[in-house]
């Protein structure tokens, strides 16, 4: 109960996927490779990035309450990410795929979800540029996060892809304080 009560209100104990840090540029960004993991995932499509974040929560939600297969309850992970495939145009549709991390003693075999609109994604190991920012983030906040990123980079010389990008939360709502958000693009490879 205690445990579960700092996680809530402090987001502290709550696994993370495995990374290796690389190279940190001052206060702008650092370099990070995410090694290839399993995540609980769902895809929204819609013209607000924060009401599909929001939506997406839910659904995942429900599912590490116990609404998957096995009925079982799944520890809460941080991130929880969103990956943002931007529409054609202003006035186009976006794609969100919103995730939490499987916590590690569920990898091999994550429960089943119940619900079709839950899937488990399988991410490669891949490479980002990775900026942090405080408070409660919304999408003037994320959109402007990953200007200044975008900014950084191209000053920088650096090969990087400019979409889909992603964003990330590590905070419980109910955490007032250094409050932790990223904004992720990845590194170029030969393949892109």
């Amino acid at each position: 109960m205690l445990k579960a009560l700092g996680q809530t209100f402090f987001s502290s104990g709550l696994q993370n996927p495995k990374f290796t840090a690389g190279e940190k540029k001052g206060d702008d960004y650092e370099i990070c490779t995410y090694h290839a993991t399993k995540w609980m995932s769902t895809t929204l499509s819609g013209m607000q990035l924060d009401s599909a974040m929001s939506a997406g929560f839910h659904r995942l939600f429900n599912y590490i309450q116990g609404n998957n297969k096995s009925k079982v309850k799944v520890e809460m992970t941080a991130p929880v990410t969103c990956h943002v495939v931007p529409g054609a145009g202003p006035a186009c549709e976006s794609r969100f795929t919103v995730s939490f991390y499987v916590p590690e003693e569920h990898q091999t075999s994550p429960p089943e979800p119940n619900n079709p609109e839950v899937f488990v994604e399988n991410r490669k190991e891949f490479t980002a540029y990775v900026r942090t920012y405080g408070g409660f983030s919304n999408d003037d906040m994320k959109r402007e996060e990953l200007l200044k990123l975008v900014e950084s980079l191209k000053r920088d010389g650096v090969e990087f892809v400019d979409k889909p990008y992603y964003v990330a939360g590590y905070d419980s709502p109910f955490k007032l304080t250094n409050r932790r958000n990223e904004v992720w693009v990845l590194k170029r490879t030969e393949e892109q």
